[in-house]
C-alpha cells in the first residue's frame, strides 16, 4: 500500500496575496479584556492621581517662574560676591 500525502503548500501563498496581507490594525485604546484584574485594579487607583493637561501646565508654568526667580537671585549674589572680591 503506497504512502498518502501528508501535507502541500500547494496555492496557498497566492490566496493569501490576491486581496493583500495587511498588517493588524492598531486602534488608540487597546481593549482591556483579558487584563489581569489586580492590575487593573491597581491602575484604575493610580490614574486618579494624575492632573489634568490644564493643571499640567499650570504647575509647570509656576515652576518655571520660580526657577527664573532663583537664576535671577543667585545671578545678583554673584555680581555682588565678585565686586566686592575686586578692592
Amino acid at each position: 500500500m503506497a504512502k498518502s500525502k501528508n501535507h502541500t503548500n500547494h496555492n496557498q501563498n497566492r490566496k493569501d496575496h490576491r486581496n493583500g496581507i495587511y498588517r493588524p490594525k492598531k486602534y488608540r485604546h487597546e481593549s482591556r479584556r483579558g487584563v489581569c484584574q489586580k492590575f487593573l485594579r491597581n491602575q484604575k487607583h493610580a490614574l486618579k492621581g494624575n492632573l489634568s493637561t490644564a493643571d499640567q501646565l499650570a504647575r509647570a508654568n509656576e515652576r518655571s517662574e520660580k526657577r527664573l526667580a532663583l537664576r535671577t537671585k543667585f545671578a545678583e549674589f554673584r555680581k555682588k560676591k565678585a565686586a566686592t572680591k575686586k578692592p
